[in-house]
């Protein structure tokens, strides 16, 4: 039994369908059972499990050969090297009290004593899993490349929007990018490498390079010219806050970016292509499978499909019982399932029905202060998946026809959730829509009643949109439903609602950056 934490992260996704493929005996832990149930093929268990509550570990460990940890939090602030600390060091007592025969750990590559809070605490999580005394296998990995990972999308964002692109000092270090695919070869071949001690592997693809010469590949294969030019006051702040509204990466995921890249992550100790029989793809061909599978509906896996606060956080699935509420009715002359139609196709493009502008106001505020914000929509635009992103929510409970719960991940004074239901009533349905909120002190409070106003107009305009968008595509035939035609003084008038406070950006020096150096794959400066 082959044991399988961060299964719906970006890299975990992936190595699931490949521990699949294989036709091995796969156990998921994962927080929210339900956001892995669609994703996971017959034969594979799923067990609830959060690992910052050791007594909730046991079960999932029962009878495991090799447990794979693929957990790491993108959270800015001091508190995450603390919790992933605590989350590892669960991890490693109950894979010893189990009996696990093997630890495979995906850390990242760096080299150096100054490095940045993230890369520390990777290497922290290292030693802390190793003291275990089950034999742990290590790969740091480079930048990986892939369609759909927050690396690549930052920077197809940026070749494909920006003609003209500054460069900060950051683009210039030297990096050996690597596949996804590659990656997921090398986890899946540690399962089978005879071993007895800890070892630890560094990974990178064949070419060494720089994010400048990844842009300039990813803009030869695009066909596209774009001038590069030296700018001298982009700092590590406003580098994020500028990737922030260029990019679908939002400022905390920026950040650590940019301070993961601070250092050179180029391979020093070969051992792993003499140990393992991989060969890594060059720079050219991992950029063009990325690119064929970004033509695609939706990427096999995205770095957003990971809960944005932290994938270590304990966070309790339901909501608790001091709510404040907002409730909204409405009875509708249709059948449960017909009338949920425009619930389960919201968000994304399709919008929120009312207020659309508002709501895209809010999301670029949330970006702006660390939050997530809009960009990253929703991966299917007709089913709600669970633990899919949906905007700045995130889908906890579907059931079709019937109910749709979202989970707010965007930065409030407290936990927030937005639930609909359609309850049949003869021949008649009725449509309730609930907003809960749960403050976190006197801020969640004042922040919940200072924009009561504002939620009770949203909120009921976006509900009685709903209907009418419901009853429209029963006129209009299947499939031929619209949204209701927007009222222009309605919108300015909510645009003037929907301005909330700022955070104040840090004051910090400029920096002077050097010319774009390119160690191998030149960046095409014009």
């Amino acid at each position: 039994m082959y044991l399988l934490t961060g299964a719906t992260g970006y890299v975990g996704g992936r190595l699931l369908r490949r521990l699949e493929r294989d036709g091995l005996a796969v156990r998921c832990l994962c927080r929210n059972p339900e956001a892995l149930g669609w994703r996971v093929a017959p034969g594979t268990e799923v067990v609830q499990g959060d690992l910052l509550q050791a007594a909730s570990l046991g079960a999932a460990f029962s009878g495991v050969e090799t447990a794979f940890y693929l957990v790491h939090s993108m959270r800015a602030g001091g508190e995450f090297e603390r919790q992933e600390q605590k989350a590892a060091a669960n991890f490693a007592a109950a894979a010893r009290e189990a009996g696990v025969h093997r630890i495979i750990y995906l850390g990242g590559l760096a080299h150096g004593d100054d490095l940045s809070p993230h890369m520390r605490s990777r290497a922290e999580t290292g030693h802390i899993l190793r003291s275990s005394g089950i034999p742990v296998i290590e790969f740091q990995a480079s930048i990986i490349i892939g369609s759909g990972s927050a690396s690549f999308e930052m920077i197809r964002a940026l070749v494909e929007r920006l003609p003209v692109m500054i460069t900060p000092r950051w683009v210039n270090t030297a990096t050996q990018p690597i596949a996804i695919e590659d990656v997921v070869d090398y986890l899946a071949a540690a399962i089978r490498l005879p071993t007895e001690g800890n070892l630890t592997f560094e990974i990178g693809g064949r070419d060494v390079t720089s994010y400048c010469g990844i842009m300039s590949e990813f803009a030869r294969q695009r066909r596209l010219r774009r001038w590069i030019l030296r700018v001298p006051f982009l700092s590590l702040s406003l580098s994020s806050r500028w990737l922030t509204l260029i990019t679908p990466v939002y400022a905390s995921i920026g950040r650590f970016l940019i301070e993961s890249v601070r250092h050179p992550t180029v391979v020093r100790n070969p051992d792993a292509r003499e140990l393992f029989d991989i060969r890594p793809m060059e720079i050219t061909r991992a950029i063009e499978r990325a690119l064929s599978n970004e033509d695609r509906p939706s990427a096999e896996s995205r770095w957003s499909d990971a809960r944005a606060r932290t994938e270590v956080l304990s966070f309790p699935l339901e909501p608790g019982r001091d709510l404040l509420v907002n409730e909204q009715v409405r009875r509708v002359p249709l059948l449960p399932d017909d009338a949920f139609v425009p619930i389960r196709r919201i968000g994304g493009r399709t919008g929120w029905y009312f207020g659309n502008l508002p709501w895209r106001i809010r999301g670029l505020i949330d970006l702006m202060t660390g939050g997530v914000g809009m960009r990253r929509g929703r991966p299917d635009p007709e089913t709600p998946l669970p633990g899919s992103t949906l905007d700045f929510w995130r889908v906890e409970l579907y059931e079709p026809g019937r109910r749709l719960r979202l989970f707010a991940e965007m930065r409030v004074p407290g936990r927030a959730w937005l639930e609909f239901r359609a309850e049949p009533d003869g021949a008649q349905t009725i449509l309730r829509q609930v907003a809960q909120f749960e403050p976190r002190g006197l801020s969640g409070i004042l922040y919940w009643y200072s924009l009561w106003p504002i939620h009770e107009v949203m909120f009921r305009g976006m509900l009685r949109r709903i209907v009418a968008v419901a009853l429209q595509a029963r006129r209009a035939g299947p499939g031929q439903g619209g949204k209701p035609r927007r009222s222009l003084r309605m919108k300015l008038w909510l645009l003037g609602l929907a301005f909330l406070p700022l955070a104040a950006f840090p004051d910090e020096r400029p920096k002077i950056n050097r010319r774009c150096q390119n160690p191998q794959v030149a960046p095409r400066i014009l």
